[in-house]
């Protein structure tokens, strides 16, 4: 191992004991902030910090094992221990090179995921649906929670367009690091029910994977920097959503960026996901400024999720999913449209990192 690296692992451990220390205080206690904050940080270092020691402890079995090899009756023991250590080391170090690639701040937010129906008319409507559906099951998987704060659900079935907030109540489930890179254009291709002759349609939705700012200030949004606009709702939800001017409209003045929302039961409900919506999106378009700088530097394989790029293909005749980006083909749409996407992500995530690192080889 690198001395740099090593000497990166032990300033890391000693930040561990630090961040514990400060964990345990009165003054984290009292601030809540605060205490999310070195949370996260102690969930982003703790799981290198304890791979570091197994790594520590390889290099110690491998150097016993070398001492007992002169003794004849434990040389082969010895021989077999030093090279199950030697074995391990690589892989390790491997993987500690892995979490010490420079991490996505976001990476352990709650989301915002937006799904709305693209090309296609009433079919991408039911495929937004389906997308929901898939997205759903899989947050029910990893025991997230889905809030859906907007939805303008079509004649047939389906959204046109639907916003739901994914939430753990941990902050180590890195939700936006599952999710990240579902952001962009989804095609499907089947036969739509309404379709008499068996001819195969393609239509498109779209999705937006943002990070939840912790709170809305966090984005530091100026009361004189928003419109705030109130209408009559439309839609399903008893005698009372249609009776009172309960939606909510806000426009951020600046940025020309809109939400609105209109499911809750008050304006006062719809106001309050309305803001979060915004602060939301208003922080995306942060990311993506960001992202844009870093691509013109770099191309990323995986890419920053440009919703306007197909991304993922989902074929039903022939039972497949084809994510472009990186050119894996599964033979498994049934099971992950049920959301088992395990595999997609892992495929997505792993790419990412071995572009990482060939970029700090070069």
């Amino acid at each position: 191992m690198k001395p740099s690296i090593r000497q990166k692992l032990e300033q890391l451990a000693f930040r561990l004991e630090e961040v514990d220390a400060l964990l345990s205080s009165e003054a984290a206690a009292a601030d809540m902030r605060e205490f999310r904050r070195l949370s996260r940080e102690r969930a982003e270092i703790g799981p290198v910090t304890a791979l570091y020691a197994a790594y520590l402890q390889a290099e110690a079995d491998q150097r016993e094992a070398e001492a007992l090899l002169d003794a004849p009756d434990m040389r082969d023991f010895a021989a077999e221990e030093m090279a199950a250590a030697k074995a391990r080391l690589p892989e390790l170090e491997l993987e500690l090179q892995k979490r010490l690639l420079p991490r996505d701040p976001n990476d352990e937010r709650n989301i915002l995921l937006e799904i709305r129906a693209g090309t296609g008319g009433d079919e991408s409507a039911l495929f937004a649906g389906d997308l929901f559906r898939m997205y759903s099951r899989y947050a029910e998987r990893q025991r997230w929670q889905v809030e859906v704060l907007s939805a303008s659900a079509s004649e047939l079935g389906g959204y046109k367009e639907i916003i739901c907030r994914v939430s753990a109540q941990a902050s180590a489930h890195g939700i936006y690091s599952h999710l990240k890179f579902e952001s962009g254009g989804h095609r499907v291709q089947r036969v739509p029910e309404t379709e008499t002759q068996g001819r195969i349609h393609t239509s498109a939705c779209t999705v937006a994977v943002m990070p939840e700012a912790d709170e809305v200030e966090e984005i530091a949004l100026n009361p004189a920097d928003l419109k705030i606009d109130t209408f009559r709702a439309s839609g399903a939800g008893g005698q009372h959503i249609n009776k009172t001017d309960s939606a909510v409209r806000v426009t951020h003045l600046p940025t020309g960026i809109v939400a609105e929302c209109q499911d809750g039961r008050s304006q006062h409900q719809n106001k309050a996901s309305a803001l979060r919506v915004l602060a939301a999106r208003i922080k995306d378009g942060q990311v993506r400024q960001q992202q844009a700088i870093d691509a013109a530097t770099r191309k990323s394989l995986v890419g920053s999720g440009d919703r306007s790029g197909r991304i993922r293909t989902y074929n039903f005749p022939q039972g497949r999913v084809t994510d472009h980006r990186i050119n894996l083909t599964l033979y498994k749409l049934a099971a992950i449209l049920e959301g088992d996407l395990d595999e997609l992500i892992g495929a997505l995530n792993t790419e990412h990192q071995m572009e990482q690192l060939a970029a700090l080889a070069e």
